[in-house]
């Protein structure tokens, strides 16, 4: 799968996946930022959203929003200038993309001023060209057969049409191939796995081997 040599997955708790993404120098810049990446359907918004009850002060941002009707992966400006710039300066986001005004969605992108820990969920959360923002990824993964299972239910639910996924898809494996952002992360936490564990405390982890 990777250059990266990665160890047995084993069962472990979430505190300890919460301890190695948070385990930084104490002088970087707040919020933290922590990409949470992984294929489509492969469990990222479900690992962020289980790792923002373990980190306090933590807020979770989905790619999703600031990509929606933008651009799949080239939304590295509207995440600086919108969101991570602001934060930095010590000041609350309430930030609408450009896409949003233009298509009147309604809401907005919020971060609290003191957000300790951001974690950014989405495809493309850990890529090459966010690595000056991103302080540390865990990449997410789910065999195949599993992924499009889940894949083929959001289908059916009218998530998204036939044709978008399929030219969704088509960018997606094609991007992931090329950057390779697995090779980035510090730990994989498995997104689906017959290892026996508890889904609300535990996960199934794998680090690379020294």
């Amino acid at each position: 799968m990777n250059a990266h040599t990665w160890g047995d997955w084993r069962v472990a708790e979430l505190d300890e996946l919460a301890e190695i993404l948070t385990r930084l120098d104490g002088d970087r810049p707040r919020p933290v930022l922590i990409a949470v990446d992984g294929h489509s359907s492969s469990g990222k918004t479900t690992l962020a959203d289980r790792l923002s009850r373990r980190l306090p002060r933590s807020a979770v941002l989905h790619s999703d929003d600031l990509a929606w009707h933008h651009s799949l992966f080239d939304w590295r400006d509207l995440l600086l200038n919108g969101v991570v710039t602001p934060l930095r300066a010590g000041q609350a986001v309430s930030y609408r993309p450009p896409a949003w005004q233009e298509r009147g969605r309604e809401g907005a992108i919020e971060v609290p001023r003191d957000t300790a820990w951001l974690l950014l969920e989405g495809v493309g959360a850990g890529r090459r060209d966010l690595t000056d923002l991103v302080d540390v990824a865990v990449w997410v993964e789910t065999d195949e057969p599993e992924r499009l299972r889940r894949d083929d239910e959001r289908v059916a639910a009218g998530e998204i049409t036939p044709e978008d996924y399929d030219s969704w898809m088509s960018l997606e494996n094609s991007f992931l191939a090329r950057d390779r952002p697995w090779q980035r992360a510090v730990a994989m936490v498995a997104g689906h796995s017959p290892l026996k564990h508890d889904p609300v405390t535990q996960v199934v982890l794998s680090l690379p081997v020294p």
